[in-house]
């Protein structure tokens, strides 16, 4: 292992993207609320917590009229560096999309010129926030994220600001015991696929060498049991850049889409039907729908948060 002074000086980097990039839209996929303990925004700059196959990190990105100034600190502080430009969305090739045929999409087009898709290189994590976001509301999801990675994430390298963390190892993840799952309101189902997900974790990375296929990657991570087409896609939007596969069996993202491109509701297969003409890159289209400000009707039912910690 590396071991990394404490008042080791931090490595910086400006990345120069040929076209603008905005940090708030493309890195917008790895929020999880103003109190997640791996990424804040303060001021103008956007701080980050990673753990690298060398270890811990803290990366700050701020935009300059440069381009990107980057600051990373810790163990893998070299390795949050040299993401950097994939995590910016270097090799996401937006030039073959054409939406000039959709009103709404090309506004959105044309108003967020810097939204690019994000490629993190840390399945793992990404694969475990998804479980932790299977069938419950994003309140819950978020609580339980925060909770877990607050009690057993490392302390961030650097000058992160206060109560930030590292996502815990695989290993760690193992020893959290059932009580702290409940604690948390994960309930059995999903602890359990967590626990599958970790024994595999070392694997879940070398679907990397895919790229940004994400069809071939999520193939490879519906074999844990457990991981459907809605995690898999979910963790291959963020892990890979993926830029295809959408959250088929999300709740409220049909209803999104069909209001957005039709102005009514409707299923998956109808989500599915009206991406079809930008199959490839359906994740794109999502993205714009988003970017765009657009909100769904409030009207209609919602699902109702449940509190596992009482049973």
């Amino acid at each position: 292992m590396t071991i990394v002074r404490e008042d080791a000086p931090p490595l910086r980097t400006v990345y120069s993207p040929a076209t603008p990039v905005s940090l708030g839209q493309t890195l917008r996929p790895l929020v999880r609320g103003h109190l997640d303990p791996t990424f804040r925004r303060e001021g103008s700059g956007f701080w980050r917590t990673l753990r690298t196959p060398h270890g811990p990190a803290t990366l700050h990105l701020t935009a300059t009229s440069e381009g990107v100034e980057a600051t990373a600190w810790g163990e893998g502080a070299e390795w949050a560096i040299e993401g950097v430009p994939q995590l910016l969305g270097e090799g996401d090739d937006w030039s073959g999309l054409d939406v000039s045929g959709n009103e709404f999409l090309a506004d959105s087009l044309r108003r967020n010129q810097g939204l690019r898709l994000l490629r993190t290189r840390q399945v793992f994590e990404m694969m475990l926030v998804a479980v932790l976001e299977q069938k419950v509301t994003g309140v819950e999801a978020r609580r339980a994220w925060r909770q877990l990675v607050t009690n057993y994430g490392d302390p961030a390298p650097g000058p992160a600001p206060e109560g930030m963390r590292v996502f815990p190892s695989a290993d760690v993840w193992k020893l959290v015991p059932s009580w702290e799952w409940h604690r948390a309101g994960v309930g059995p189902q999903r602890s359990a696929t967590i626990m599958r997900v970790t024994s595999v974790a070392a694997s879940l990375e070398r679907t990397l060498e895919h790229g940004r296929d994400g069809a071939a990657a999520a193939a490879k991570l519906r074999s844990v049991v457990g991981i459907g087409v809605w995690t898999a896609a979910e963790t291959t939007q963020r892990s890979h850049g993926d830029a295809d596969s959408p959250s088929v069996g999300d709740y409220h993202l049909p209803a999104v889409v069909g209001w957005a491109l039709i102005g009514k509701p409707v299923d998956d297969d109808g989500m599915l039907e009206l991406l079809e003409p930008w199959s490839g890159q359906r994740q794109r289209v999502m993205r714009l729908i988003e970017a765009s400000g657009f909100r769904k009707p409030t009207f209609g039912p919602r699902m109702t948060i449940q509190d596992h910690r009482r049973h």
